[in-house]
């Protein structure tokens, strides 16, 4: 892994990924090199107009790149169950959950969740479960999902998933990254259990410059804050092409185990994919289980494909 650069991507030729928020950022990234080693990559993407811009974008920085648009909110479940339903291939051979929010002042998704445990972790969540039959229908297909280093600030409260009883941004937050480990944790030892040979592992990128860092200041109208953020990104944070690596190898590399998490090699913030050190809590069997049950009841999604 030492050392582990774009260059070191295998082939990825016959293989069909989807990319959640791939239309900016490490998502753009993630998708461009997958097509750039031929994947035939789906760009999952809510705005029509910014998706329809990076398919453009890629194709031009990628001749021949296989790559198409397709719709998705993940705050909204009828979306994302519409998303699954015009699904346009008979397999799957890599889901990246990569799509997220940050920080952002308090709202609702179209279901009444709250905004970033709902896109997060229950877009995903769902969106993973509608999709399993056509990963199951590929052999050693992947589901990567994208956290943060943020998860250590604050475990789940389960009896308080939507943030009801108080709000606090970057506590929500850090909640909807320990919700992704948690999930990760879950689905890898129920795909083991099943049988099946679809790793899930995790990814974080660090301190990656995307426009991730100042859509929730902008949103509040904290100029003060977006402009801390924008110096932060120009003269602290990796570039988007580095932060994409730790997804790129969890998604690519042979030796990735499940329920791994991936993260930069220096202290988790920059440099080559390494292991990721992640709060205990994410390896919490209990946790993980309670945690998807109730993501089955707040989304209408069960696993069946996998069993009890």
């Amino acid at each position: 892994m030492a050392g582990w650069s774009v260059e070191d991507v295998p082939g990825q030729g016959g293989r069909v990924a989807v990319v959640t928020g791939a239309n900016s950022g490490i998502g753009y990234v993630t998708a461009r090199e997958l097509a750039r080693r031929g994947a035939r990559v789906l760009l999952a993407c809510r705005s029509e107009a910014r998706g329809v811009g990076a398919r453009d974008r890629l194709g031009g920085e990628v001749p021949g790149a296989d790559v198409e648009f397709a719709r998705l909110d993940l705050g909204d479940l009828a979306s994302v169950r519409e998303f699954a339903r015009t699904y346009p291939y008979d397999r799957l051979d890599l889901l990246v959950n990569n799509a997220g929010v940050m920080a952002l002042p308090y709202g609702t998704t179209a279901d009444g969740f709250e905004t970033q445990f709902g896109v997060n972790h229950l877009g995903h969540f769902a969106l993973t479960g509608l999709l399993l039959p056509v990963l199951l229908a590929a052999p050693a297909a992947r589901v990567v999902t994208v956290s943060s280093t943020a998860h250590v600030l604050a475990n789940i409260d389960i009896d308080d998933l939507n943030s009801e009883r108080r709000y606090r941004r970057w506590v929500a937050y850090a909640r909807s990254k320990t919700a992704n480990l948690l999930f990760v944790h879950e689905l890898a030892r129920r795909l083991a259990a099943h049988g099946a040979d679809v790793i899930a592992a995790a990814a974080h990128p660090g301190y990656a410059a995307t426009n991730l860092q100042t859509a929730g200041p902008e949103m509040a109208g904290r100029r003060a804050v977006q402009g801390l953020m924008r110096v932060g990104n120009r003269f602290f944070a990796q570039s988007a092409e580095a932060g994409a690596l730790p997804t790129l190898y969890a998604a690519t590399a042979p030796e990735v185990p499940p329920d791994s998490f991936t993260g930069p090699s220096l202290v988790g913030w920059r440099g080559s994919p390494a292991p990721s050190r992640r709060a205990p809590w994410t390896r919490d069997d209990r946790a993980a289980q309670r945690l998807w049950a109730a993501s089955e009841q707040l989304t209408g999604v069960t696993y069946d494909a996998l069993g009890a």
